[in-house]
């Protein structure tokens, strides 16, 4: 299982679609469907700002208080 925290694989997967969109390979490609590397980039944007928006911090002593 991985531990890694949600926003940083949120964050890597971000960088993936952009190296794919920017590679020569894929951009020679005819790819016809539904969704598009934009989708996919709109989606994890959205991820990162709900894992960012629901990150709170509980190691401050006045959380409990």
């Amino acid at each position: 299982m991985n531990t890694q925290p949600l926003p940083e694989l949120v964050a890597l997967a971000q960088q993936l679609v952009t190296e794919i969109r920017q590679h020569p390979q894929y951009q020679n490609l005819q790819v016809d469907c539904d969704v598009t590397l934009g989708d996919v980039s709109q989606f994890f944007n959205t991820l990162q700002r709900e894992t960012t928006a629901s990150t709170v911090d509980i190691s401050r002593e006045e959380f409990f208080q």
